[in-house]
């Protein structure tokens, strides 16, 4: 399978999932970006059109601890960073949207560490 017909079909995935998966002021979206280097989650509240807050593997802060910014304990430690910023702003409930990419590896990994850190979804 061509390199470009899989990331077509990824956001056609992504098109259809965004059909349901709306985030509120009060549930806002906890969306999941993965590339081949590093992992990207942003909590969004779609009504206002603004981030709430964001994290991912290329902090200095995290990106110093690991070995690699693109496994299994980068997208676990991005999970527990994103569940504990969510807290500090007073997030408890979000909808998770996985972006497109199937639910396994290194978003599973991710999801499961935000909901160890306090996030219900």
């Amino acid at each position: 399978m061509a390199l470009a017909q899989k990331a077509q079909m990824r956001i056609n995935r992504k098109r259809r999932i965004r059909k349901s998966v709306k985030g509120s002021s009060e549930k806002p979206r906890l969306s999941v970006f993965r590339s081949a280097k590093y992992i990207y989650a942003q909590i969004i509240s779609d009504t206002d059109g603004k981030t709430l807050c964001a994290c991912s593997s290329l902090e200095k802060t995290l990106k110093s601890k690991l070995k690699s910014t693109a496994n299994l304990e980068a997208a676990k430690e991005v999970g527990r960073l994103i569940g504990e910023r969510a807290k500090q702003a007073k997030i408890d409930h979000v909808v998770f949207d996985r972006n497109g990419f199937q639910f396994h590896g290194r978003i599973k990994v991710l999801a499961d560490s935000a909901r160890e850190a306090g996030l219900k979804f």
